[in-house]
């Protein structure tokens, strides 16, 4: 049976019109032509620096697209997106007050409502669809469960696991969540996403965090070693009971467990592993050959 959660910190915004394509795709990480095969896009907008500013799920309509992004950020990417408006006949709106997002997995999940769309990050979270205010869905009671199924994935959330405006897409696993296309051409914030990629300089990765204690909040810091000089290889996100999420610096965190150090976030201690669809690794050997030319 399927299960269905409202995303509250999640909103959308419309980004409609005869050029909201061409607008778009000149501005975001990945590439619309996929929409042609998929039903979704995982994407964002960078800074000129790289580092990610807006995070969202491209979705197409019959007028353009709406964008399923943080809710708290909705204002303020619709004032980012005009200011690249120039004379592009695009129109841009905050729907927050207007649409709701929800997710919808196992058995049954993507068919709960007609205009559901695979998430496009992993196909094991399952499906979002998005309906308007006045007709929530009654059945729609388990955020905490898909807080939990999502953690257990190794998914991180924007501005919930790492923050927008400090963090570049490799960090935020872009590059592995289907979220960039290194070979669509020019976008903003391209130039360093593209050294990053090529260069393998992505320092810092998500692991899945499990506690032998219910974890402290989110931005707690991962630290390592005896406890009179323990040093910090990474940062807490979200959790759920014992288990959660957390930005780690890869050479740190294989240093330490290299060394048998005890891994602790605040006073309790846990373990790290990858996410099963991580490339990287957290063994010191492993990340050495992955260095080498």
């Amino acid at each position: 049976m399927a299960r269905i959660a409202h995303l509250p910190e999640r909103s959308t915004v419309a980004v409609e019109g005869p050029d909201a394509q061409k607008f778009l795709q000149d501005l975001i990480t990945n590439d619309l032509d996929l929409l042609k095969t998929q039903s979704a896009v995982h994407a964002g907008l960078l800074s000129p620096q790289g580092k990610i500013l807006f995070e969202f799920i491209v979705v197409p309509n019959e007028r353009g697209f709406v964008l399923d992004t943080v809710r708290a950020r909705a204002a303020d990417l619709v004032k980012r997106l005009t200011l690249y408006k120039l004379r592009a006949k695009v129109e841009i709106s905050d729907r927050s007050d207007d649409q709701d997002v929800y997710a919808a997995w196992g058995d049954g999940g993507a068919n709960v409502a007609p205009n559901a769309y695979v998430d496009p990050r992993l196909p094991e979270l399952g499906v979002r669809f998005i309906r308007a205010r006045d007709a929530a869905v009654a059945e729609a009671g388990d955020l905490a469960a898909y807080e939990a199924h999502r953690i257990a994935l190794g998914v991180p959330e924007a501005d919930t696991d790492y923050a927008l405006g400090d963090t570049f897409p490799h960090e935020a696993c872009f590059d592995i969540l289907h979220g960039v296309a290194f070979d669509k051409g020019c976008f903003v914030g391209q130039e360093v996403v593209s050294r990053m990629q090529h260069r393998g300089t992505a320092r810092k990765r998500f692991a899945i965090v499990e506690g032998n204690a219910m974890l402290p909040p989110a931005k707690t810091e991962v630290t390592a070693g005896a406890e009179s000089a323990r040093a910090v290889v990474g940062v807490m996100g979200s959790h759920a009971g014992t288990s959660g999420l957390a930005l780690v610096r890869l050479d740190r965190a294989a240093e330490a467990l290299a060394k048998g150090q005890t891994i602790m976030v605040g006073d309790v201690e846990v373990t790290l592993r990858v996410p099963s669809w991580a490339p990287y690794t957290l063994s010191a050997q492993a990340r050495e050959s992955e260095a080498t030319p």
